[in-house]
């Protein structure tokens, strides 16, 4: 034998009532069938109560559209007209009941607990008779003559032995369906109806399933079971297929509303297993509660969460070491009928705090300032402090207390994240680590904690994206031919939730289509520096990367908030890392406090693992002592090309039009480029160095520097004949010009030089770069890293490399 239970949107429509039928008709064994009131009936019974009892004549209205809810849906599922005309009789009496009740609330303008337990009783008894009716073969049964409670600390609580003995009796014979409303009882000694509390239909079949030693108890709902987190904040949450009873204890009484809490014991002690299924998909197998579950690994099986939490703090030296404080604070609300779900206490004894529902917050207070006034008006206690506008979270496992580190590893997570845990309790058992936070870090900490501890299926990398240039466009092309291979080989997401152009934006927290964002752009508002900063720091996202792919150095200058706000920074843009030394030492130093990261690794190289290989040396315990490098791929690249067939000019505009040099190029031929790249390797190598410090030796005019830059293009011809004069002097020497960037102990410096055919930067090719590190480690033969040191997409693939060194930490 079984116990199913059917909740309020399993009886709710057409469509689910149709498949409990199917369900319930499909069972080989002798069934027990438990349900609700038709969905939303229970809450329009109450407020049609309330229009009532304050004399509002629209009440009727709303009694007439529960009778049109209750007969519009026998006639849509009765089709034999003897059943249906049967049915009609029963439940217009029924309704009639209720109208009568009603109409005296109405005239008395009075709506006791015992007449609102009547009211609500309605729902149950009608929805059964429907069901009853609809399924072939079953047999009605009145839950109020077994199901009995008894009047305890203001409440009717039910008297399990007796119930129990009742429920054997009633069903001593049980038929092939039984049909139970839910929810209802009475009170043994009046016999008036009472009831079991919202969501009191579980407990009632529980309470049959327990009594009856039944195989299996089902709860049938409209979710395939126990989610890991709550879907609606989190899409990647999944069904829980196994939970032990402690679990499910937890997660219900933390917000996860798959079935009523007290549900759990009854069959818990006799160890039934609860399936939970859904009514709207019974193929899936949902998930089982049931004692112990073999194999079972994780560390922890969900999530859950509750908002709406305040935090009230008892306070006072003359609570330390004074027994007794605890027990007046939890006697005193329980007393008022206050419930405290959280509990966090200093082991100094002097201040205890707990967690209770805002809407219970005004009455714990005065209950507790009330409680302990003499303490407060002599000064030995403080005035209550109640802190709203917060949501608390529990990770559940029972595993937790198997696993090092788990603690560890929580508020780890949510430090790096940039999330304040206000209060915090852990039970010995250490089945469940509750917390409170702010209320606006709610979705961020649920989506952290859920990748975190691996109950994704991916880690996710929220990406925002600035520039879409050759760098910005390469990098965005890049990463969208790699997700699904990322998905597939490192389960990692690369989750592209803001992409913005110079003047344009487009914002979405699900993930934006890469192969349509040029699309979206052209459709999205102007934007700007402020609205980027707003929409970035406002989305409040977890495990986030803000991208520079610009050269703006509006844009860098957002690197100190989004750091501040735990949003790591990669960047291809210059300016920050070479700006003055105080604001780049701040923005390294904000990484580090924060716990994200700050990357700059194309600002050297491209591609190269220029600065990473300085900061390993270093972090090694190595000294960087000089740095000789040729850092521009464009000058290289011009240098390269330079011949007695194409003259100085002419390498300007090739290096231009293959998206070698900036797009204006003055910024290389300056040596600006140069003197900001020294400048950040200088510093990663750990001396203090601003640009101005930088000895150049330019090689241009500074007036091919003044003006527009159509007017350097007109200029710059005027100069190849002095170039070519001087490269034939080279040639005849055996030498080439090299751009070289040197530091020496701190001393920087940038020319360009002639070096022969011994020199290691004689043979530099086309765009690339090079560096020699001397090191104290590496001093007779300096380190050498060459290779590619220019071009878009060289350039996007370091960014990607970025990134992905911030996905695998």
């Amino acid at each position: 034998m079984k116990v199913l239970k059917f909740g309020g949107t399993s009886v709710g429509s057409v469509e689910s009532i149709l498949s409990l039928k199917r369900i319930v008709e499909g069972q080989q064994q002798k069934t027990i069938v438990v349900v609700s009131a038709l969905g939303g009936i229970t809450d329009k019974l109450i407020s049609t109560s309330t229009m009532a009892v304050k004399g509002d004549e629209r009440y009727k209205d709303e009694f007439g559209t529960i009778v049109k809810r209750h007969h519009d849906m026998i006639d849509a599922v009765i089709t034999d007209k003897e059943k249906h005309d049967k049915l009609s009789d029963v439940t217009d009496s029924l309704l009639n009941e209720l109208c009568s009740i009603y109409h005296g609330v109405f005239l008395i303008k009075d709506l006791s607990p015992k007449t609102l337990a009547a009211i609500v009783s309605y729902g149950e008894r009608l929805s059964s008779h429907i069901v009853a009716t609809l399924i072939e073969g079953a047999q009605w049964y009145d839950s109020r003559e077994f199901i009995k409670t008894e009047f305890k600390h203001g409440k009717h609580l039910l008297d399990s032995e007796l119930t129990n003995s009742l429920v054997r009796h009633t069903f001593r014979q049980i038929p092939h369906v039984a049909l139970i409303p839910g929810f209802i009882s009475t009170d043994k000694k009046s016999g008036e109806i009472t009831n079991l509390g919202r969501g009191g239909s579980d407990y009632t079949a529980s309470i049959v399933a327990a009594a009856l030693d039944a195989e299996v108890l089902e709860i049938w709902t409209d979710v395939n079971g126990f989610m890991t987190a709550d879907p609606r904040v989190i899409p990647s949450a999944y069904t829980i297929t196994e939970l032990s009873y402690v679990e499910a204890m937890e997660l219900c009484n933390f917000g996860a509303k798959v079935i009523y809490p007290p549900t759990i014991y009854p069959v818990c002690v006799k160890n039934i297993p609860i399936k939970v299924k859904n009514t709207f998909n019974p193929e899936a197998p949902g998930t089982i509660i049931k004692d112990k579950i073999a194999g079972d690994s994780k560390p922890i099986k969900g999530i859950s969460s509750i908002g709406g939490t305040t935090l009230i703090t008892v306070t006072g030296l003359s609570m330390v070491g004074v027994i007794g404080v605890n027990r007046r604070i939890f006697t005193a609300l329980a007393d008022n009928g206050i419930s405290v779900f959280l509990v966090s206490q200093a082991s100094s004894e002097n201040s205890t705090s707990i967690g209770v529902r805002d809407e219970d917050a005004t009455m714990a207070v005065k209950v507790l300032n009330n409680e302990f006034a003499k303490e407060i008006e002599t000064g030995a206690m403080y005035p209550m402090h109640a802190e709203s506008g917060l949501a608390t979270i529990a990770i559940v496992g029972e595993n937790m207390k198997h696993t090092p580190g788990i603690a560890g590893k929580l508020f780890g997570t949510l430090g790096r994240s940039g999330i304040s845990v206000i209060a915090c309790a852990q039970g010995a058992s250490e089945t469940n680590i509750s917390f409170v936070i702010s209320s606006k870090y709610l979705r961020k900490s649920l989506n952290v904690l859920h990748d975190s501890f691996f109950l994704s299926e991916y880690k996710v990398l929220n990406l925002f994206i600035c520039g879409t240039g050759t760098v910005g466009g390469n990098l965005i092309e890049q990463i969208r031919m790699q997700q699904n291979k990322l998905m597939d080989s490192q389960r990692l997401k690369l989750n592209v939730v803001g992409i913005m152009s110079s003047h344009k934006s487009v914002f979405c927290r699900d993930g934006i289509q890469l192969d349509k964002y040029k699309e979206l752009l052209e459709l999205s508002e102007e934007s700007c520096t402020g609205h980027i900063r707003d929409e970035v720091t406002g989305m409040n996202i977890f495990n986030s990367v803000f991208v520079d792919c610009t050269a703006s150095a509006e844009i860098a200058g957002l690197y100190q908030t989004f750091l501040e706000h735990n949003i790591s920074v990669v960047a291809a843009n210059k300016v920050a890392a070479s700006n003055d030394y105080d604001s780049y030492i701040k923005l390294k130093d904000t990484a580090m406090r924060r716990g994200v990261k700050y990357l700059f690794e194309t600002n050297v190289g491209a591609g190269l693992p220029i600065i990473g290989t300085i900061n390993d040396l270093r972090n090694s315990g190595d000294r960087i002592l000089k740095i000789e490098a040729v850092l521009s791929g464009t000058l290289n690249f011009i240098f390269n090309e330079l011949s007695s067939e194409v003259p100085f000019s002419e390498t300007v505009r090739r290096a231009k039009q293959q998206g070698y040099s900036e797009p204006d190029p003055r910024i290389d031929l300056s040596g600006k480029d140069v003197v900001r790249k020294l400048v950040i390797l200088t510093r990663e190598a750990g001396y203090k160095v601003e640009q101005d410090d930088v000895e150049k030796n330019l090689f241009i005019p500074q007036n091919m520097f003044d003006g527009t830059l159509e007017e350097f293009w007109q200029k710059l011809p005027a100069l190849d004949a002095g170039f070519e004069d001087r490269r034939k002097v080279l040639e005849t020497n055996g030498q080439r010009w090299r751009f070289v960037a040197k530091m020496d102990h701190g001393k920087t410096r940038v020319s360009l030089e002639a070096v022969n055919r011994h020199h290691p930067f004689y043979g530099l090719e086309g765009s690339n770069n090079i560096v020699l590190l001397t090191t104290e480690r590496y001093k007779e033969y300096p380190m050498l890293i060459q290779g590619y040191g220019a071009g878009a997409e060289v350039t996007a693939a370091g960014v990607f490399a970025n990134i992905m060194s911030i996905a695998n930490i």
